[in-house]
């Protein structure tokens, strides 16, 4: 399942985020308690829909590159606070992946806040000769034209870590898509294919097992986590600037009132700093944010930023959807 672990740390965040609005329901007409508030997630189910107080859901709308489909039904839902949107890095790469798009990333959504970043690891197979990240290198520039990279599908995390990593080192490799992180890190331990650039949270505990090799993180620092934390990122062993999250956002539709844009970020400010899921995401090895993004402003920035990053990756791969 492509992104079983984003699901999973998206239904934590709803859970505490839920909780806080419910909290503060008195505080004015928002939230209905008589109506549902819907948070789609448009990956497929990766935690049990939650229901907290007043009638509040996880809908995971999976479907489309990178989402498209429920990004698409809350672009096009009413704007009043009970349909709001979890997504991730897509909302960045869907303007120049997307041939048809039907939504204007950066003007039918309201931008409600950032929730966190899931780092990335850049993994092999175990039977790959390259033990550090300088050995990899000149491995692949060795065996050019022969290199399998691993992916878990179009505009999966895996497939845009590993679209930047062959631009960064200047070497093409053949890569190879998946139906998910699942079969594609089957074939990477049973070394049917090379490489694989995924997150923390889907390689943590195979790099613990050993079953693959590790050769670096995308942080701009080392991880502090129990399995990752002598594990040098990227930067540090010599690739510089090479630094990727996968991080997650929350939306409105566009025309949602400013009143209840204001609410919802309150509850999700409140909700970051709640100790339990803040002890959830740190197991889930991904950091919640805990900077100026979480404000609706700063989010917004912040992905058309990421829009100008993954822009000229996208195109110059040449990867295209319909």
């Amino acid at each position: 399942m492509i992104f079983r672990h984003l699901a999973l740390s998206c239904t934590l965040a709803v859970s505490a985020l839920t909780a806080s609005l419910a909290s503060n329901a008195s505080a004015s007409d928002y939230p209905n308690k008589d109506r549902p508030i819907i948070f789609v997630v448009p990956f497929a189910a990766g935690g049990p829909t939650d229901t907290l107080g007043a009638p509040i859901a996880v809908e995971n709308a999976a479907g489309g590159p990178g989402g498209l489909i429920g990004a698409n039904k809350v672009a096009r839902a009413n704007p009043d606070g009970h349909t709001l949107l979890v997504h991730h890095i897509a909302m960045s790469i869907f303007p120049s992946l997307v041939k048809n798009l039907p939504f204007k990333v950066e003007s039918d959504f309201e931008y409600l806040g950032m929730i966190n970043e899931v780092p990335m690891t850049l993994v092999g197979k175990p039977e790959l000769p390259a033990n550090n990240y300088k050995e990899l290198v000149a491995w692949a520039n060795a065996n050019k034209g022969k290199i399998n990279l691993a992916n878990a599908g179009l505009a999966s995390a895996s497939h845009l870590c590993g679209m930047l990593w062959q631009q960064a080192i200047q070497v093409d490799m053949t890569t190879v898509p998946y139906k998910g992180t699942a079969p594609a890190m089957t074939d990477l331990i049973g070394n049917q294919v090379d490489l694989m650039c995924d997150q923390t949270t889907s390689t943590s505990a195979q790099i613990e097992g050993k079953r693959i090799k590790v050769f670096g993180v995308t942080t701009s620092k080392r991880l502090e986590t129990p399995v990752l934390k002598g594990v040098p990122t990227l930067e540090e062993s010599g690739q510089k600037g090479f630094q990727v999250a996968i991080w997650h956002g929350l939306y409105g539709p566009k025309g949602l009132p400013a009143d209840v844009q204001a609410k919802i970020n309150a509850a999700l400010v409140a909700a970051l700093k709640d100790p339990d899921f803040l002890k959830k995401q740190e197991g889930l090895g991904a950091i919640v944010v805990n900077d100026r993004r979480v404000e609706q402003g700063e989010h917004k920035k912040y992905v058309a930023s990421e829009i100008a990053k993954w822009s000229p990756v996208i195109k110059s791969a040449g990867v295209y959807a319909d």
